[in-house]
């Protein structure tokens, strides 16, 4: 079986599927990878085909730090609607439409936001799955993308859908605790909740994380997109975290660079980058934004922590780990050191964040894991019927 997949956006939006792509070329199935230039080398580092869409982007240049734009949910929602709705599937629909054409795939399988893979594999009647990137889930829903995917579905010569039913015809799939999706999260019938792979087991701490021996590990980051565009959230937070008796690593993200935060004390270390799994297996506390990602991650170790959401997702994930008891939330705007360093020795001094998020670890470990999903996805391209939950 060929099986096509692909996604829009970042490393956010990859990330979650690489996995269920390896399980499915486990199985013996041809896997091919379209992405824009930008995702190229992730995906052929996994050992896999890609297939460029659109064209070869020239090196990106670092981008300049920007000011803070308080988070606010309309926005989030209009940022939805416009580029991932309107404008990325215009853009996609071609390339994808022309590469499902020549390929010839038995089944697409895309990122939740790939409006143009679902239209495309709907168009050649190709199943089609998707895989959710947003841990909340309230970002995908017929109130906020239903009109503008109308739009673009008339645009393409597509009947209405005014359910979005052709989204989760076949098959979603959910890489998060079964608990965290919000109330009011979207769902359609076919959802199944899998397991990320498991993290590997902690080996012996980091240089970084025992200058002061047997003192908690604090890690920071605002993600791999955010950073940029956090204003002084890194100096804010930054300042009332080095002042607790912690081990702490901050990473600031490629553009940014580590120098510019000035001498820290010995027991602070900025980086641009560290992989996570070097990190949340020695970590008591997590300080993020609040990326889907980054949350996963931390759940899927069992750290409890503190976000600070920036946009996107964020602040719905915010929400949703407050009312879990995993953690507790800070204002990007008006988060002050003395803020952020109360926060965090509040959430080392109850047992009680760390049980919530050894708990949602917990429903993770539990839910089948990437081979899983790779037995669904080759049941739908087989039989090509939904599997329903």
């Amino acid at each position: 079986m060929r099986v096509l997949f692909t996604c829009v956006g970042g490393p956010g939006h990859l990330n979650p599927l690489l996995p269920i792509s390896r399980a499915v070329a486990d199985l013996g199935h041809e896997v091919l990878w379209a992405t824009t230039a930008g995702l190229r080398r992730p995906v052929e580092d996994a050992g896999f085909a890609h297939h460029l869409l659109g064209a070869a982007a020239a090196p990106a240049a670092p981008r300049p730090r920007g000011p803070l734009i308080p988070p606010d949910p309309r926005l989030v929602e209009e940022e939805v609607r416009e580029h991932f709705v309107r404008r990325a599937t215009r853009e996609r629909w071609p390339h994808l439409r022309a590469l499902v054409g020549d390929w010839r795939p038995d089944l697409v399988v895309c990122d939740e936001f790939d409006f143009a893979a679902v239209l495309a594999a709907e168009e050649a009647d190709v199943p089609h799955a998707s895989v959710l990137v947003t841990a909340a889930g309230l970002l995908v829903r017929p109130d906020v993308v239903g009109e503008a995917l109308a739009e673009v579905r008339a645009g393409c010569g597509l009947p209405a859908d005014p359910g979005l039913t052709a989204l989760g015809r076949y098959l979603r799939l959910s890489p998060f605790p079964p608990s965290f999706p919000a109330p009011g999260a979207w769902r359609c019938g076919t959802e199944h909740a899998v397991r990320p792979p498991l993290p590997r087991r902690a080996g012996e701490r980091p240089d970084w994380a025992r200058v002061r021996p047997g003192a908690p590990v604090v890690y920071f980051t605002l993600g791999t997109e955010f950073g940029v565009e956090s204003g002084d959230v890194f100096e804010r937070v930054l300042a009332g975290l080095r002042e607790l008796p912690v081990n702490l690593l901050m990473t600031v993200g490629r553009d940014i660079d580590p120098a510019g935060f000035g001498p820290q004390p010995a027991h602070v270390r900025v980086e641009r980058y560290v992989a996570q799994d070097e990190v949340l297996p020695h970590c008591d506390v997590v300080v993020s934004h609040g990326g889907s990602g980054t949350v996963v991650g931390s759940l899927a170790h069992g750290v409890p922590g503190v976000l600070v959401p920036l946009g996107a997702d964020q602040p719905a994930n915010a929400e949703r780990w407050v009312e879990l008891g995993v953690g507790l939330a800070l204002d990007a705007v008006a988060v002050t050191p003395a803020d952020a360093r109360a926060a965090v020795a509040e959430v080392l001094a109850g047992d009680g964040y760390r049980r919530a998020a050894e708990r949602l670890r917990d429903e993770l470990v539990a839910l089948p894991g990437p081979g899983h999903a790779a037995a669904l996805l080759d049941r739908v391209g087989r039989t090509r019927r939904p599997v329903t939950a």
